[in-house]
């Protein structure tokens, strides 16, 4: 049996389990499916087509000192899968809202800290941490067993090796591994399952080159990569995004260690 709160605003066709935890202030879409044991607390949002699996701890309180029980939420968008034994929990004052995108698969055993951003697609591995204020772009995968540090960015279609500990930015269409942390490469096979052309994706391999590979210092290689390649929708994003870093990017790449597999 389960204990539904009767304000709790339930779509149609969804399907929940026994032993669940429905509380007042929570929102579920169309056509969503909650397994057994799962609990979802007030201030949560969840889109249609959602499945949340047995154990799921969802909208809980953020595990911040400075949390002063403001009112916030959780904001889950469409067709996303949370799987056993997550924890995700609700913002705080300084941004008000943990959200995730349409499309997301978070794996077993994940958390999701206070304040972080999940962008469309993209796929967080079995028992990934993220600490509080957080941003991950759309169609990034952070493999099984890494933890991130709070308030960094993970650009779009990066992809993370597992185990990883990720303390700094990561940016867009990269590969990223070692310890401490470093770029690997482009992540070439994920671009072109999503249909980026060759030509695009030899234009982010140089740009990367200049960042990363030509070991260069930082303002040098923005400077040459701003006056000697072509503009592009990668160019002007990867710039923007290593401009707007506070907490700078991982380590470049290595010589030393020019073969590894993700």
């Amino acid at each position: 049996m389960s204990n539904i709160d009767e304000k709790a605003t339930i779509g149609h066709n969804v399907q929940i389990g026994a032993f669940c935890t429905i509380e007042s202030d929570v929102e579920i879409g169309d056509n969503t499916w909650i397994g057994p044991n799962v609990v979802i607390l007030n201030g949560s949002r969840i889109g249609s087509n959602c499945k949340i699996h047995s154990g799921a701890i969802i909208g809980g309180i953020p595990q911040d000192l400075k949390f002063e029980n403001e009112y916030s939420l959780l904001i889950i968008g469409n067709n996303v899968t949370i799987r056993e034994y997550c924890t995700i929990n609700r913002g705080t004052k300084q941004r008000g809202i943990t959200s995730i995108d349409d499309n997301v698969l978070i794996m077993a055993y994940s958390h999701v800290a206070h304040d972080c951003h999940i962008g469309k697609n993209a796929i967080l591995s079995n028992s990934v941490h993220l600490a509080g204020h957080i941003v991950i772009g759309d169609w990034a995968i952070i493999s099984a067993l890494s933890a991130v540090h709070q308030f960094v960015k993970i650009g779009e279609h990066a992809m993370i090796s597992g185990g990883s500990l990720v303390r700094r930015d990561v940016p867009p269409y990269v590969k990223a591994a070692r310890e401490p942390l470093s770029y690997i490469g482009v992540n070439a096979i994920g671009l072109e399952r999503r249909g980026f052309n060759q030509v695009d994706i030899n234009k982010i391999h140089e740009i990367y080159s200049f960042l990363f590979v030509k070991n260069k210092n930082l303002s040098k290689a923005l400077d040459q990569i701003e006056s000697t390649i072509e503009d592009s929708i990668f160019k002007n994003e990867i710039i923007q995004f290593v401009k707007a870093s506070e907490r700078g990017l991982m380590k470049g790449f290595s010589k030393d260690e020019d073969q590894f597999d993700v």
